[in-house]
């Protein structure tokens, strides 16, 4: 599993306890397992279809870092299945870990789509290219 991303729990990031609101924790998680499935898959249009039980084991404070590690774990034919763990870089400590997440790969019409992927790439050729700007000279 690689750990790319950091985040800094900030005051906005508490629960009345003054420890990491799950909410919090459980968006970073949703929004860099959405960035790494475009990445593995290619395209802009995926969505978060399951999530399975999720067990926070502990917890950070204002002022840690807490790193997010994502691995690919299963293609389907029109889905994705990652693992996540996040840890707090202070303590050293798990925070929580989701053996399974689901990612469905969408068509232009919002329709479950065959993406044709097979296995984890760590290339960048897999990210969507962007569609040429009316009237842009490097277009044409």
């Amino acid at each position: 599993m690689n750990f790319y991303t950091r985040k800094w729990v900030r005051p906005e990031d508490l629960n009345a306890n003054g420890t990491l609101f799950g909410g919090s924790l459980l968006r970073w998680i949703d929004e860099e397992a959405v960035v790494y499935s475009v990445l593995q898959l290619g395209n802009g249009r995926v969505v978060t279809k399951y999530m399975s039980e999720i067990e926070f084991v502990s917890s950070a404070r204002q002022g840690d870092l807490i790193e997010l590690g994502l691995v690919a774990t299963k293609f389907g034919r029109t889905s994705l299945t990652l693992r996540a763990e996040a840890r707090n870089m202070i303590t050293r400590r798990s925070i929580l870990t989701i053996d399974r997440i689901v990612f469905v790969n969408l068509d232009e019409d919002g329709h479950p789509a065959a993406h044709g992927h097979t296995e984890i790439t760590y290339e960048r050729d897999r990210i969507p290219a962007p569609a040429p700007a009316a009237g842009d000279p490097l277009a044409e």
